[in-house]
């Protein structure tokens, strides 16, 4: 049986500068370094999946279309930097400030770990050689609940949450330095297929 690695990745705070409830294209900026990250990651041999709470959808700011498009503009962007996002998955649900049917108790908003699970059956991934990337604790105990080696970055929310962190957790200044880490550390896998044998 094989199975792929991946890095998963927060997007707003860890890919993108913070703004709350981004879904505009012209709002839109990337931390220095992030497509170099994402090229990098990409270049060993992992697949990177961006999971992403948005709870502006479940709000009524915004809809998920609106979502939708902001990643396509993303990959475009990406793609002047020779790369690209394997999958984008996004939890738009918020138990007290949802309105109609996003208004509920759900298994994806980090903390849960539900939409890194989703990604391991959509993609195969072998969740326990795989990594997360992001700028909340939410992050990390969504990636720790789900088995992943979780790094928190000092950017968006970073500093502060790195305050509130489990023991153990490395943090570093920003993606592209967590992405060497992981690179550092993940190897090159045959071929850089992303796939290894379990």
């Amino acid at each position: 049986m094989t199975k792929r690695r991946a890095v998963f990745l927060d997007r707003d705070g860890t890919i993108n500068v913070e703004k709350e409830y981004l879904h505009r294209a012209e709002e839109f900026a990337f931390i220095p370094g992030a497509p170099e990250a994402i090229r990098l990651l990409k270049e060993a041999g992992f697949l990177v999946i961006v999971v992403t709470n948005q709870s502006g959808v479940g709000r009524g700011y915004y809809d998920e279309e609106a979502v939708h498009r902001l990643h396509r503009y993303m990959d475009g962007e990406l793609a002047r930097f020779a790369t690209a996002v394997d999958g984008y998955y996004l939890c738009p649900h918020h138990p007290l400030h949802g309105v109609g049917d996003y208004r509920k108790e759900c298994g994806c908003r980090k903390p849960l770990p539900g939409m890194l699970l989703e990604a391991a059956r959509d993609f195969a991934i072998d969740l326990t050689a795989s990594w997360l990337i992001g700028d909340k604790l939410a992050d990390v105990e969504a990636g720790l609940a789900a088995g992943c080696r979780p790094l928190l970055v000092k950017t968006g929310y970073g500093t502060a949450e790195s305050l509130r962190l489990p023991a153990g957790v490395p943090v570093y200044d920003d993606i592209l330095a967590a992405a060497r880490a992981v690179t550092a550390e993940g190897g090159v896998t045959s071929q850089s297929s992303g796939i290894i044998s379990v």
